[in-house]
C-alpha cells in the first residue's frame, strides 16, 4: 500500500510530537507559500522612498530593478509594485488635469483624447520583462516544488520499506539517518502538499523511533539534539517581539515554523513545555501580525469615511446658485482644495476603493462640465454684448465734434442710459471698449465745459462792470446841478443796458440794487411821469430792461441746460435734475409773457401813431 494512503490510525502512538510540528499557534495546519505575498499591495515604505521621484527616475528605478532581479522574488515585487503606484500616481494625475483643462476650455469630456505619454509606452515594455522573468522564475520554481515532492514521496517509500526491514538495529541507523540527511536537503514542495507530506514524514519517523524500540543512548542523544535545536527555535521567535515591522516578523515565524516541522521529537516528559514555549513566542508575533491587519483595516474605513464626506461636499454644490465667473472660479477652487484632500487620504477597503473613486470622479467631471457649459453661455453673451458696445461707440464718436450743445448732450446722455443697459462683455475687452466710449463722451463734454467756462469768465468782467456803475449811480451829484445830474443818470442808464450777462445766481441782487439806485436819483430829482428825465428813463430802462431780461432768461436756461448735460454721469443726479428741468419751464413760461407784453405794446404804439 502507498505509505502517502495511509490512515490516521497508523501514527497514534505519537500523536502529540507529529501535531507539535505542523500545526501553528491557532490550530490551523501550516501553509507557507510564495502565494502569501500580494502583487496588488507594494510596500508602503517603498511607495512612501519613492513619491518625490519623477517618471524619468522612477523609469530608471524601475530597469534597475529588472536588471538585479534574476529570480524576482518577493522584495522585488514589492519594489516594482511601489515604482508602479508612484508612476502610475503621476500619469493619471496628468491625465486627469489635461482632462479637467480641456473641460475648462470648453470642450466636451466626450471629445477629450488624452495624448499618449512616450514615457508610459517605456514603462509597459519594462513591466513586460519583468514579468516574463517573473513567469519564468515561478515556472522554474512550480517544477522545482514538484520536483521535490517526488522526491520526498520516494524517500517515504523507502523510509517506510526500511520500517518493515527485518533487519536487525544497526544496520537501519544509518541507512534511516541518511534519509533524514536526504530528505533536509529537499527544497520547498507545493503548498497544497506541504501539510500532508510532512505529516506522513514525521509519522514513520516517530514510528521508525517508537516502533521499532531504538536503544535508548541512541534516542537520548537525538531528543537531546532536537531539544537544543527546538531551543533556538523559540529563542529565534522570542526574539521576533523586538522586531518593529510586523508583516516581516510574522514571515520570519513562518520560516522557523517551517524548520520546527523538520526536527524530530524530544523526549516525551519535554514535549509539551518546549511546544508551549515555542507557541507562546508565535502567539505573541500572530496578535501583533492580526493587531496590524485589523488597524490597517480601521483605518481604511476611515478613508472611505473621509472620501465619501468629500464626494458629498462636491455632490451637494448648487450650480443654480452660481451666476458669475468669480462664483465659479471660486466654487472651482474649493473643488481643487478637495481634490487636494483627497489625494492625502489613504486607501479605502480593497471591495469599495474602485466604486468611491469613480463617484468621487463623477462628481468632479459633473462640475467642471458644468462650468464648461457656463463658460460658453456667457462668451456667447459677451459676444453680443461686446458688438452692441461698439455701436454705441461709433454713434458717440460721430457726435463728439458737434458743438450744438443742448440737442447733442440729449443724445449722449441717451446713449450712456442705453449702454447700462447692456450687460458685460469679456474682461480682455472690458477696458478697451469702455475707454473708447468714455473717451468720445469725454471729447464733447471737455468741449462744452471749455466753452460756458469762457462765458462765465466774461459774466463775471459784466459784473465787475456793473457793480462799477451801480456805485457811481449811487455816488451820482445831484444837488448842484439837477439837469447835468438827469444827463449822467441817463448815460449810466444806457451803458448798464449795453453791458452782457452776468453770472446766474448774481443776477437778481445786482439788478434789486441797481433799481434801488436809480430809484432813489428819480425821487431826488423829482423827474415827471411823462415828460421827466425820470419818466423817459424809466421808459428806456424799462424798453431795456424787458430785454435785458430775455436775454438773461434765455442765458440762464443755456446755462442750466448745460449743468444737466454735466449731471448725467452722476449716480445721484436725478432729483437736481427734476428741479432744473422744473426751473427751465417757468423760465421758458416768463419768456413768453414777456414778448407777448411787448407784442402788444408795439401793436397800440402802432394804432396811436396811425391815428
Amino acid at each position: 500500500m502507498d505509505i502517502l494512503e495511509q490512515n490516521d490510525s497508523q501514527l497514534q502512538p505519537n500523536a502529540a510530537e507529529n501535531v507539535e510540528a505542523t500545526v501553528l499557534p491557532s490550530g490551523e495546519p501550516e501553509k507557507v507559500s510564495d502565494k502569501d505575498v500580494d502583487d496588488n499591495n507594494p510596500d508602503e515604505e517603498a511607495i512612501d522612498k519613492m513619491k518625490d521621484l519623477t517618471k524619468e527616475e522612477l523609469i530608471e528605478k524601475a530597469r534597475e530593478i529588472v536588471a538585479s532581479a534574476e529570480n524576482p522574488d518577493s522584495e522585488s515585487r514589492g519594489e516594482i509594485e511601489a515604482v508602479k503606484h508612484n508612476f502610475y500616481r503621476i500619469i493619471n494625475q496628468e491625465k486627469e488635469d489635461a482632462k479637467s483643462k480641456f473641460i475648462a476650455e470648453g470642450g466636451r469630456e466626450s471629445d477629450f483624447d488624452p495624448v499618449v505619454d512616450t514615457l508610459e509606452l517605456a514603462f509597459k515594455d519594462i513591466l513586460t520583462e519583468y514579468k516574463k522573468k517573473r513567469q519564468a522564475e515561478f515556472e522554474r520554481e512550480e517544477t522545482e516544488k514538484q520536483n521535490n515532492l517526488d522526491k520526498k514521496k520516494n524517500l517515504i517509500l523507502a523510509l517506510g520499506q526500511l520500517i518493515e526491514n527485518t533487519d536487525d538495529f544497526g544496520k537501519k541507523v544509518p541507512a534511516f539517518q541518511k534519509l533524514q540527511q536526504e530528505w533536509k536537503s529537499i527544497g520547498m514542495v507545493p503548498a497544497t502538499d506541504v501539510a500532508k507530506i510532512r505529516e506522513t514524514y514525521q509519522g514513520l519517523v516517530e514510528t521508525f523511533y517508537d516502533g521499532l524500540k531504538i536503544n535508548n543512548e541512541m534516542r537520548d542523544y537525538d531528543f537531546k539534539k532536537n531539544l537544543e535545536a527546538k531551543t533556538k527555535l523559540c529563542e529565534s521567535a522570542e526574539a521576533l517581539d523586538a522586531e518593529t515591522d510586523v508583516v516581516n516578523a510574522f514571515k520570519k515565524l513562518q520560516l522557523l515554523h517551517e524548520e520546527w516541522g523538520e526536527l524530530g521529537p524530544v523526549a516525551k516528559d519535554l514535549r509539551e513545555t518546549i511546544w508551549n514555549r515555542f507557541k507562546a513566542a508565535s502567539t505573541v508575533i500572530n496578535k501583533k501580525h492580526a493587531e496590524f491587519f485589523n488597524k490597517l483595516r480601521a483605518a481604511e474605513t476611515d478613508n472611505l469615511a473621509k472620501k465619501t464626506e468629500i464626494c458629498e461636499k462636491i455632490e451637494a454644490i448648487d450650480f443654480s446658485k452660481l451666476a458669475s465667473f468669480k462664483e465659479w472660479q471660486d466654487q472651482s477652487k474649493v473643488i481643487i482644495d478637495l481634490q487636494g484632500e483627497w489625494r492625502k487620504v489613504g486607501f479605502a477597503p480593497k471591495k469599495f476603493n474602485t466604486t468611491i473613486y469613480e463617484r468621487f470622479r463623477a462628481a468632479c467631471d459633473k462640475f467642471f462640465n458644468a462650468k464648461g457649459e457656463y463658460f460658453k453661455s456667457v462668451k456667447a453673451n459677451f459676444a453680443d454684448n461686446l458688438a452692441k458696445k461698439v455701436a454705441l461707440c461709433e454713434q458717440a464718436e460721430a457726435l463728439k465734434d458737434n458743438t450744438d450743445w443742448k440737442e447733442t448732450t440729449e443724445k449722449l446722455v441717451e446713449l450712456q442710459k442705453e449702454w447700462k443697459t447692456i450687460g458685460s462683455v469679456s474682461k480682455k475687452q472690458s477696458d478697451l471698449v469702455w475707454k473708447r466710449f468714455i473717451s468720445a463722451c469725454d471729447a464733447f463734454f471737455d468741449a462744452k465745459s471749455k466753452q460756458f467756462k469762457e462765458r462765465k469768465s466774461e459774466e463775471q468782467v459784466n459784473l465787475d462792470k456793473k457793480k462799477e456803475l451801480i456805485e457811481k449811480i449811487q455816488t451820482l451829484d445831484t444837488a448842484t446841478d439837477t439837469k447835468a445830474a438827469a444827463d449822467t443818470l441817463r448815460a449810466l442808464i444806457k451803458e448798464w443796458n449795453a453791458v452782457g450777462h452776468v453770472p446766474f445766481k448774481e443776477k437778481d441782487a445786482l439788478y434789486k440794487s441797481y433799481k434801488a439806485a436809480i430809484d432813489e436819483k428819480f425821487d431826488v430829482l423829482n423827474m415827471k411821469e411823462s415828460s421827466s428825465p425820470r419818466n423817459s428813463s424809466r421808459s428806456v430802462s424799462d424798453s431795456k430792461s424787458d430785454g435785458s431780461k430775455l436775454a438773461r432768461l434765455k442765458a440762464s436756461i443755456a446755462t442750466y441746460e448745460n449743468n444737466i448735460g454735466f449731471l448725467a454721469s452722476s449716480k445721484s443726479s436725478s432729483a437736481l435734475k427734476d428741479v432744473i428741468e422744473k426751473k427751465i419751464a417757468e423760465m421758458r413760461k416768463e419768456i413768453a409773457q414777456i414778448e407777448n407784453n411787448r407784442s402788444a405794446s408795439s401793436e397800440a404804439t402802432d394804432e396811436k401813431n396811425t391815428k
